[in-house]
């Protein structure tokens, strides 16, 4: 698996025999050097993340190659990730395969799937084999698809390349994110490709360092939340991301309110007219 392959928008880059990336150009403050879209197989493509509805990104995914694309794949429903799957199965009669989007006005509504994967379900298409894990956190219908032999996760975005996803409540949950990530360790798997940046060795390790900078980032916050007494979201903000640049932190307060509303279900924290408190302080 090559791991150092660029990042190049529009070029067609081989990852394994079965595997190409292609970066869209969106590159961005939240999508990084752009959304990957993944090219699986040989005689038959599956094409997984088809990402934004762009034209030059179309013209990349259908010139990448001579094999027909037979389905198209998506992680989840953000707006980087799936748009384009609509007329690249008009034009491709590829079929749809994904969970539909939740109504929490951050989707793309035109994803309309074929075929729904349960969790654990081994989808064979043409030269792979995909095994689709649910990982709802990062959003409810986020799901991971295992490339066994090559022993690739796809992530999308529940775990990325050098940062952590952001979590958008109401729809995105903490507590679920946890667990989803808790639940990756029963699978067999070496690399990661993430839904923005490079691939990734070591996955598991990967994954339990995102998993302790969750938690070490919740920690943070009940220390901030002694320190200050009761205090809103936008007053908690700052201290607990003092060590992120402050044009993100419109982004950190989503994450931040995921953490408190986890907090608030597990009978720690609670909100009163506006502040947040520490029970029992």
């Amino acid at each position: 698996m090559d791991t150092r392959a660029h990042l190049t928008p529009g070029v067609a880059v081989s990852l394994d025999g079965n595997v190409r990336r292609i970066v869209a150009p969106n590159a961005g403050l939240m999508t990084g050097p752009g959304t990957n879209t993944y090219l699986l197989g040989t005689s038959e493509i599956v094409v997984l993340d088809p990402g934004p509805d762009d034209a030059a990104h179309l013209a990349a995914i259908l010139g990448a190659g001579a094999a027909p694309i037979r389905w198209i794949v998506v992680t989840h429903t953000h707006r980087d990730h799936s748009p384009l799957a609509l007329r690249l199965a008009g034009l491709t009669g590829a079929r749809l395969i994904g969970l539909p989007p939740p109504a929490d006005g951050r989707q793309d509504e035109t994803f309309v799937p074929h075929e729904a994967p349960a969790d654990g379900e081994r989808l064979p298409l043409g030269d792979v084999v995909l095994t689709a894990i649910h990982t709802p956190g990062h959003a409810s219908n986020c799901v991971c698809y295992l490339l066994a032999g090559e022993r690739l996760l796809f992530t999308g975005d529940h775990v990325l390349e050098g940062v952590s996803p952001v979590i958008l409540p109401p729809d995105g949950d903490m507590s679920a994110y946890m667990s989803s990530l808790e639940r990756l360790r029963a699978f067999d798997f070496e690399f990661i490709a993430p839904g923005h940046g490079s691939v990734m060795p070591r996955g598991h390790r990967v994954v339990e360092a995102l998993r302790l900078h969750r938690m070490t980032r919740e920690s943070k916050l009940l220390r901030v939340m002694a320190t200050l007494g009761p205090a809103p979201l936008e007053r908690l903000t700052p201290p607990v991301y003092d060590d992120v640049a402050p044009d993100r932190h419109s982004w950190a307060r989503l994450t931040l309110e995921a953490h408190l509303i986890k907090l608030e279900r597990e009978g720690r924290v609670a909100q009163d007219g506006g502040n947040w408190r520490i029970l029992g302080a």
